[in-house]
């Protein structure tokens, strides 16, 4: 059995501030036998195009891996804007228990919607990554993808025939987005690929511009809810056992049933 937890922090306007809160939260988890803990979308960035190119800075990806080294435990570090050769990316880091770092996978799909009363283009700010990504731990295999990219299940499926056991989601659903479809499309890419499926929101900021969603889950290989939050400042915990993995799939084999030289057809 594995103890995770999912930090859903309030990102402050103030870097300083949230980078530090962050780091209590970690450690407080760590020291109620968390071994995997996950970040949310933006974590120490508010989420809007006037802070990303100000908010960059070498410096986190350097802290979240103290955070894991100090703390002994595999880190998801949500997600952070990332400048690379001119280019802005969303990025979350993933930092094992030595502080080595395991992964580094860039947000695929941008969120560039036309919603009711919203319109939101991340592609005027960040560049889209081009990498699937999956890594090892000592747990086992595990992926990562941030928000609107679990709205493309050929992603999820691509790192479950990776071997992928549990897939990290750190996001920041909207007011809109989230009562409509954040529990359902966490439940289905769960149920579609037979494997732990972790949503890591970020709190909800009241009055600021964008208000994200919250409600933080843990989802198991047959689309059951561990754990989940609301919408304020927590840490949620969840026991994963990777067994379920195989005991799912044995009684509802699915996954093992993939036709992929049908589907060839499709693309």
């Amino acid at each position: 059995m594995i103890k995770l937890a999912i930090i859903q922090l309030r990102t402050e306007l103030e870097q300083s501030e949230t980078m530090a809160k962050a780091e209590a939260m970690i450690r407080k988890a760590a020291q109620n036998g968390a071994e995997i803990v996950v970040l949310p979308e933006m974590f120490n960035c508010p989420y809007d195009g006037a802070y990303f190119r100000r908010f960059a800075s070498e410096d986190t990806p350097r802290e979240l891996s103290r955070w894991a080294r100090e703390n002994a435990v595999l880190l998801i570090g949500g997600s952070t804007p990332e400048l690379s050769d001119g280019k802005l990316y969303n990025t979350c880091f993933v930092f094992d228990e030595t502080g080595r770092q395991l992964a580094r996978h860039r947000k695929a799909h941008l969120f560039d919607v036309d919603l009711p009363g919203m319109r939101y283009r991340e592609s005027e700010s960040f560049t889209p990554g081009d990498e699937i990504t999956t890594f090892e731990t000592r747990f086992g295999t595990m992926g990562a993808a941030i928000c609107f990219d679990i709205r493309f299940p050929e992603l999820f499926r691509a790192m479950a025939r990776r071997g992928a056991q549990v897939i990290f989601l750190p996001a920041q659903f909207n007011q809109k987005t989230g009562p409509a479809h954040w529990e359902l499309s966490l439940r289905a890419r769960a149920v579609d690929n037979e494997c732990f499926v972790i949503g890591a929101s970020a709190a909800k900021y009241a009055g600021f511009a964008y208000e994200s969603w919250g409600h933080s889950m843990a989802v198991d290989p047959f689309g059951t809810v561990l754990a989940a939050a609301d919408d304020t400042e927590q840490i949620v915990y969840a026991d994963i056992d990777l067994d379920r993995i195989r005991n799912v799939r044995r009684q509802l084999p699915t996954f093992l049933h993939l036709r992929e030289e049908l589907y060839e057809v499709a693309t």
